[in-house]
């Protein structure tokens, strides 16, 4: 969360020069937020452990109340780089430790902030590495508001507890959504479902708008799992992208997939235009989406 000094000034930091962002934004009411690009902050959450959470020196606006690793903006900066960038600054968490799930983004027109939440997916011990903290904890998410919060994270905590456990998963049928475009596929199949896998993890870095798998906050990261078949099984595979490699049928993978994550309690969207498939998945409690629903998000 942004850190507000009681002495007029900035932040305090511990080493290294003055980033351009690090200046205060006023509103037109006269409150100060700090972040002249904006403001980013890191809710890491791991499964076994909790949320991470700060506890903020006394000498920052707010002291000693409970928030999340964070800090304003570099110029041209994206709020997920911003988030881990800080987090690793005020609490030693490794890029390679978090897969970012989804933002959220309280937007005031001449300042924002952004909640990156993200699962942890090598386990790490948090280190104080900057004046800013006082004690960093893991806290089960049903005893953070046990603590005295930053009022900034006390208003989103609600929204965002709610959807902790909401986790999207896209499953791609990539024949049907490689024959839907005709580029040769047809001559090279391995080759065709390397494309499309290429480009569904450029899609996964980038993240999905949460209005495309109707859910609430703003971008969302879901995981993705592409399910190959027959000549299409020889593809390499793509980082960001989970692949499968159907024994036999896909249609019989991709619906065993789906029932399976679905049950696993995740919100499962599988991309098919196969109305045999569709009716399959969506009786197992899957949605399905055509595959100009993908290659309008691809573009």
């Amino acid at each position: 969360m942004t850190i507000e000094p009681l002495v007029p000034g900035e932040p305090r930091r511990p080493h290294g020069p003055r980033d351009p962002g690090d200046a205060w934004v006023v509103a037109p009411t006269g409150e100060r937020y700090w972040g002249r690009f904006g403001a980013a902050g890191l809710l890491a959450l791991d499964a076994d452990r909790g949320v991470l959470l700060q506890h903020r020196v006394s000498w920052s606006h707010f002291g000693d109340t409970w928030a999340l690793p964070g800090g304003a903006r570099h110029e041209d900066e994206s709020a997920c780089d911003a988030a881990l960038r800080e987090a690793a600054e005020e609490a030693g968490v490794p890029d390679a430790s978090i897969r970012p799930r989804f933002l959220s983004v309280l937007d005031l027109g001449y300042w924002s902030y952004t909640t990156v939440v993200g699962d942890v997916v090598e386990p790490f011990e948090p280190v104080i590495s900057d004046p800013e903290s006082r004690e960093l904890s893991w806290v089960p998410a049903n005893e953070v508001t046990r603590h005295p919060l930053h009022p900034g994270f006390a208003a989103s905590w609600q929204e965002l507890h709610a959807l902790l456990g909401t986790r999207p998963t896209v499953i791609v049928d990539v024949a049907n959504v490689v024959g839907s475009v005709p580029d040769g596929w047809w001559r090279d199949r391995a080759g065709a479902a390397e494309r499309m896998l290429a480009r569904i993890g450029e899609l996964s870095g980038r993240g999905v708008a949460a209005d495309a798998l109707e859910l609430p906050a703003h971008t969302w990261y879901p995981e993705f799992t592409a399910v190959v078949e027959g000549r299409a099984r020889e593809a390499t595979a793509t980082p960001g992208v989970e692949m499968e490699r159907a024994a036999a049928s896909g249609d019989d993978a991709i619906a065993a997939t789906a029932e399976r994550l679905a049950n696993a309690g995740r919100s499962v969207t599988v991309v098919t235009s196969d109305r045999g498939l569709v009716q399959r998945v969506t009786d197992v409690g899957a949605a399905a989406r055509g595959a100009h629903w993908l290659l309008d998000l691809l573009e």
